[in-house]
């Protein structure tokens, strides 16, 4: 959308990635030379915040709210294996005598630097997905047993299928919407725990091609059986 088009936005509903509402757009801070620099933002809760305009994506009339923690989490997960590959380069290059010691020293504590306070971002961006992982959790509880008990009321009679179809439609969105939000937070968790070993790993132990192969065999070998194990319920247990 063109900057003279942004301003059309103003009073428009914010969704996030899922489609949920969240709030609307109340109006934008401009630099002196005309540039859009922010967006002031009133959540649904009555919240108002001035949020960067990267935090939010124009496509005509709507608007969307950009995941923060998935933005930093990408983000990280490029950088850390970078950095890391950096130092590591700088290992080979002053075993090779291209640099001097002096310069290794100064570049790699540069660079260790830099990977600290990245790990550090890091776990603070897995603590909050667990977080939200957690709430997600809740909710989709919630919605199940909102589910379930709907079910009952309609099978007695005391819902009429009208209602019934109506109320079942909204609730299943909603839980679908719910399922999806902590799919992508699970996922984001798992994809910089990932990171954080794998960097754990290669500063303990290089690669070899007697482990590669071992990890290559492993790979071959048959997956073990799945055991299920049932537990009957009775009718008291209900």
């Amino acid at each position: 959308m063109s900057n003279s088009n942004l301003f059309l936005s103003i009073g428009k509903p914010i969704k996030n990635e899922y489609g949920r509402v969240i709030g609307k757009v109340a109006s934008f801070a401009l630099t002196p030379n005309g540039k859009f620099d922010a967006v002031y933002v009133e959540f649904g809760d009555g919240q108002f915040t001035k949020q960067p305009m990267e935090s939010l994506q124009f496509n005509g009339a709507e608007v969307t709210f950009i995941s923060k923690i998935k933005n930093q989490a990408s983000i990280l997960c490029d950088h850390i294996p970078l950095i890391w590959r950096k130092d590591e380069a700088l290992k080979d290059l002053v075993e090779k005598k291209k640099i001097t010691s002096e310069v290794y020293q100064d570049l790699h504590s540069s660079f260790s630097s830099v990977l600290t306070q990245l790990k550090r971002d890091a776990q603070v961006i897995i603590d909050e997905s667990a977080v939200e992982i957690d709430r997600c959790k809740e909710e989709i509880t919630s919605l199940s047993y909102a589910i379930a008990n709907l079910e009952i009321e309609h099978e007695i009679g005391k819902v009429d299928d009208e209602s019934y179809k109506m109320a079942f439609a909204l609730l299943q969105e909603t839980l679908r919407r719910a399922t999806s939000e902590k799919t992508d937070f699970d996922l984001t968790k798992s994809r910089l725990s990932s990171v954080l070993l794998g960097d754990q790993s290669q500063n303990q132990l290089k690669p070899n091609k007697v482990y590669a192969e071992q990890v290559s065999n492993a790979s071959k070998l048959p997956e073990p059986p799945v055991i299920v194990y049932v537990k009957e319920i009775g009718k008291a247990g209900l």
